[in-house]
């Protein structure tokens, strides 16, 4: 039963982790467009098999953490002024992505399944998500950090991230119009994390 609840929350945090539209999800969104489905699929599969190696590091810290309670509560510090810097950036310093992705990026020959891993790799926020997370679950008791369950985990990560990016291939075939008329995702993604500070902020303070 543990294994089907921890393989229900990987699938479900990282199904939910990668709605909001990024550079992986649009880049393969895009790709999809330029290039056809199948490089878009490629692409994705690429992005998912880093997703679950750093899905993997992140969990195997979490249980490091879950025996050592004395650095949760320094972590979750640290985890604080992470997002709070995560959510700075993405508000006022990332680059607008309503801005087009440029022709040469989009007609590039570089192996899909390669580039879809190591421009995963760039991207860091699984490995506080998944700490933050698992941690989060393990303290209402729906989380274990057995050897079985986290395999469990790790792939329903692998997973859940693959069917996000598909419905992004599947359906994001037409292409963008005027970008004035266009959301800028990184607002999202930063009202996101702000909420994520706000949360770790006050469960800090109830602490004390």
């Amino acid at each position: 039963m543990s294994l089907l609840i921890n393989f229900a929350i990987g699938f479900l945090a990282a199904f939910v982790g990668v709605i909001p539209p990024g550079l992986l999800n649009m880049s393969a969104a895009k790709i999809s467009m330029k290039e056809g489905r199948k490089k878009g699929v490629l692409f994705s599969i690429g992005v998912c098999v880093t997703v679950m190696i750093q899905t993997y590091v992140a969990l195997i810290f979490a249980r490091f953490l879950d025996m050592h309670p004395e650095y949760v509560d320094l972590l979750q510090k640290v985890a604080l002024g992470i997002f709070i810097c995560i959510t700075i950036f993405f508000f006022f310093i990332a680059k607008d992505t309503r801005r087009p992705i440029p022709e040469d990026m989009n007609r590039s020959k570089t192996n899909r399944f390669l580039s879809g891993m190591f421009l995963a790799v760039l991207n860091l926020l699984p490995l506080p998500y998944w700490v933050y997370i698992s941690i989060t679950f393990a303290g209402f008791g729906w989380f274990t950090f057995e050897q079985p369950g986290i395999w469990a985990a790790v792939l329903a990560s692998g997973m859940g991230t693959f069917v996000m990016l598909l419905v992004y291939v599947q359906f994001f075939r037409k292409k963008e119009k005027s970008s004035r008329h266009t959301l800028n995702m990184n607002y999202i993604i930063g009202f996101i994390t702000a909420v994520i500070s706000v949360i770790t902020f006050f469960k800090i303070m109830g602490d004390f």
